[in-house]
């Protein structure tokens, strides 16, 4: 590039670092990404900023992906290339944004994992031996029966629930929106034989439905790490992360009835796209069982 081309980059860098306050990383990291972009513009002779077309960005872009860059990297890089522009255009030192509707390639959705039944049942199908274990089943009981995210279960207070009617009542969902949701009866079970535990605990103020011996409530990292240990002592070899239990409630229900809409209402999702991914994952399971199955499925060996 040239050396007012240059000197641009420089002023634009000064400015992210002194008027805008941004982090050293941040500075950093657009430094790194419009060099990149400098590369690119030296290769194909190109020495202005002004000179850079729409399609040039696309092509960088594209270079860049084929080389195996994410779709959240390269994001990242045309955000810090629009904004350079953005910065050219308000000092009038460019006519254009040549990066303003280029779209990074989308990133591969990845199926959410899932346990099948059987592993749910050998995962919840244990005795408590404690009261934390009496707390921590209950837990995994109703994350599992009613589908709810991880910040919901840990949000839950003791009004949310309808035991009598087996239902409970989710204040603030993702997008702050409400729901009912029904519960199973082995949950109830268990939610009931934790708050007789809950009960016998002295100097317990909280609202909250599940907390820790000191009457505090339950944070996301806690329940995370107490279903780790869970596992551990089922002698259950799987990483299984609490989402995980969510993922099943999804995928089982599903399987059973076929009714995506109720699913989606029952997640909370607000776009049935959302939902969807898991019909992906029922027929990944019912494609799994085909070719196990069925005898002109299988492969001849080579």
């Amino acid at each position: 590039m040239s050396p007012a081309a240059e000197e641009m980059l420089a002023n634009f860098l000064n400015q992210l670092k002194y008027e805008k306050r941004a982090s050293i990383h941040t500075v950093k990291s657009y430094q790194r990404d419009i060099e990149r972009l400098s590369a690119y513009c030296k290769e194909k002779i190109i020495f202005n900023w002004t000179d850079l077309k729409q399609a040039d960005v696309r092509a960088h872009i594209a270079s860049r992906h084929r080389k195996g860059m994410g779709s959240k990297s390269l994001q990242r890089e045309l955000s810090a290339i629009r904004s350079f522009y953005t910065f050219l255009l308000k000092n009038g030192l460019a006519e254009s944004n040549p990066a303003q509707h280029i779209k990074a390639p989308k990133q591969a959705r990845t199926l959410p994992k899932a346990l099948d039944v059987d592993q749910i049942n050998g995962l919840l199908d244990a005795r408590a031996s404690s009261s934390l274990e009496i707390r921590d089943l209950a837990m995994f009981e109703l994350f599992y029966s009613s589908g709810l995210r991880l910040s919901e279960l840990s949000s839950l207070d003791l009004v949310d629930l309808d035991l009598s009617d087996r239902s409970l009542l989710v204040r603030s969902g993702k997008g702050g929106k409400s729901r009912i949701l029904p519960i199973g009866g082995k949950a109830v079970t268990a939610i009931n034989n934790w708050l007789q535990e809950r009960a016998k605990m002295t100097a317990i103020d909280n609202v909250a439905l599940f907390v820790t011996t000191k009457g505090r409530r339950l944070g996301q990292r806690s329940i995370e790490l107490r279903l780790s240990q869970w596992c551990k002592k089922k002698g259950i070899d799987q990483h299984i992360h609490p989402h995980m239990l969510r993922h099943s409630f999804a995928s089982h229900l599903l399987e059973s009835s076929q009714d995506l809409r109720a699913v989606q209402e029952l997640l909370g999702h607000s776009n049935i796209s959302t939902t969807q991914i898991y019909t992906h994952l029922d027929f990944q399971h019912l494609a799994e069982i085909y070719d196990k199955a069925h005898p002109r499925a299988r492969k001849k060996p080579q």
